[in-house]
Order: structure tokens, then sequence, then C-alpha cells
């Protein structure tokens, strides 16, 4: 719809994940170091952990895309909502080896075979379980099983568990500690920060074809920001909806009035709503404009005087919401 006026060759805030647009964030580098560690130094089980929309999956394909060399033998499996024997012929089916039988323990000697050549010729097994949230305890316990085939001195396959943060508490279950306490590598996946959010809207303005259309003010970004918490997928839908709202005014700069009535169709405020929504926005990037104007102005101390106390240098440098 917006395409042609804004002169983008595609939409540039689709839902979709489409690996054209893939942007890893200082955050998203890290978990996916962490991934790729676990892996290469054949710890077994490694947990990612992220909110929804915060970019797991990106960060999974970017793993997947690492994998596809002839050292490694990978495999996904994204619908978790299985059975212990159902997500056994999953895995057999993703690694092209028979799958037909109904039995864990068949299913589990195909399996372990195929390790052992994969292993003899010097392949790591890589197995990721996204939504892993979603598994039932009894299906852990059967993740688990697998994880016990191994040489004398090496594991041979080794598993990602990626999901939402209620897989922390579910790994947290008394009944499921033994596995808990083989999760060698975990990461979770934080927000991103603002200086991320502004970039990552350029980014994807880019990818789609931006020639100079349309823009995205400071205020504009920031309100963006401060909504969505610098979740990616949040800033894929009030980004697209602000689009979508300045081409309807004819207008190519979008500044705060613009986001902010792209928030209220979101939430599908009331007209009375939207003006309250809109002062106290407006209050926010106010405020938040003071401090960092503040923070430019206050003092560099100097090297004779009074250091800061340890409370304050032991603080971490962001706090993600």
């Amino acid at each position: 719809m917006y395409t042609n006026y804004f002169g983008f060759n595609e939409k540039p805030f689709t839902l979709t994940p489409n690996p054209r647009f893939i942007f890893l964030s200082k955050n998203h580098k890290e978990a996916f170091a962490h991934l790729l560690y676990g892996i290469n130094n054949h710890y077994g089980f490694i947990a990612l952990i992220g909110e929804v929309g915060a970019g797991k999956t990106t960060v999974l394909r970017a793993l997947l895309g690492q994998l596809q060399d002839a050292n490694y033998r990978s495999a996904l499996i994204f619908n978790p909502c299985l059975s212990g024997v159902e997500l056994l012929r999953s895995i057999n089916h993703e690694f092209d080896i028979d799958a037909c039988s109904e039995h864990a323990n068949e299913l589990l000697a195909e399996l372990n075979r195929f390790l052992l050549a994969e292993n003899a010729e010097g392949r790591t097994v890589v197995l990721v379980i996204d939504e892993a949230q979603n598994l039932q305890p009894e299906v852990l316990e059967q993740i688990r099983l697998i994880s016990n085939l191994e040489t004398e001195d090496d594991k041979l396959i080794q598993i990602v568990l990626s999901g939402q943060p209620e897989l922390e508490f579910l790994l947290e279950r008394p009944d499921l500690r033994q596995l808990n306490q083989r999760i060698a590598v975990r990461y979770k996946l934080r927000p991103m920060s603002m200086n991320e959010t502004h970039a990552y809207v350029r980014h994807r303005m880019e990818v789609a074809g931006e020639t100079g259309g349309v823009s995205f003010s400071p205020n504009a970004i920031q309100m963006i920001h401060l909504y969505t918490r610098g979740i990616p997928r949040m800033i894929n839908i009030l980004a697209d909806r602000s689009l979508l709202v300045a081409y309807g005014d004819e207008r190519r700069r979008i500044g705060v009035g613009i986001v902010f009535r792209a928030i209220a169709e979101i939430c599908n405020l009331p007209r009375g709503r939207r003006i309250t929504l809109a002062v106290a926005g407006l209050t926010v990037v106010v405020i938040a404009l003071l401090l960092a104007a503040g923070a430019m102005r206050r003092p560099t101390l100097r090297s004779g005087g009074a250091q800061p106390s340890a409370a304050v240098t032991a603080f971490p440098a962001r706090v993600a919401p």
C-alpha cells in the first residue's frame, strides 16, 4: 500500500522472518557466540531464553546458517507439542534416518547408530528445539535420555533448547533437576538498546530499498523504543503502523505525533484515551531528553578528586527492562 509512495521495493517491517533483513544487536551477537561456543566444545546441553519477539529465531537462523559446512549435521524441531515417541520420530526424520518405529527404544537405537557414524567421520551433530517452553516434562526427560548417547570421552549430540522465560521455570521443577544440571551454557537474550533500535529501523528500511522518501525523527525513534521496550517484533508492528498513518496523512517525515496515533490504533483506544496517551508520551519524551541533556552537562571528575563509590562503579551500565 505505502511501498510505492515512500519508494520502497518491499515492506520493511514485515513479521515474517526474512534472512535478508537479519540484524544482530550486541546481545544477539553474544547469544550467537554462546551457542556456537557450547556446540564446538561439545557441552551437550545449551539453553537460549528470551521474551516473545526478542529475536530468538533470528539467532537460531544465524546459527543454523553457520552450521551448513561439512563439519556439522543439524536439525531443527519447531513444533515441540509432541509426545516422547513423536519427538524421537521427528528427530530421526530430520536427520534422514529410520523414523517408522512406534517404540522409543528402537528409535533411540537407530539414532545412536547414526550419531556413532557421524562421530567417526568427525562431524558434530546439533539438534535445535525451538519453543521448548511448550515441552511436557516427560518429553524433556526423553531429551535427557538422548543426551546419554555418548562415547567414553565425548557427547555424540549437542542439544540447543530455545524458549520463552517459562522454560526457566519448567527446568526448575524438581523432577527435571538432572536435565537442568546438565545445561552447561545458558544465555538470556535482552532487548535492544535505544541506539540499536535506531540502527535496526534504519537497517530494515535500507534493505527494503529506501532512497530518502521517508524518515523517522529522533524523538519518534525514542518513542518507538520506549513503547516496544526494544523488542524487535514490537518494533516491526509499531514502525509498520506508523508508516501506514504517515501514508494516510501524505507525510514523509514521521514524528512523535504519528507514532502516538499508531500506538492508539494498535491498542484500539477511543479518542479520549488517545489524547491522554499523547500527553503522557510527550511528557516521557521531554523528561528523557532533559535527563540526557543533564548527563551531557555533568562535570567530569578530575584525577585528584573524589571517585565514585564501589557501589556505583559496580552497578551495571544498562539494566534491561
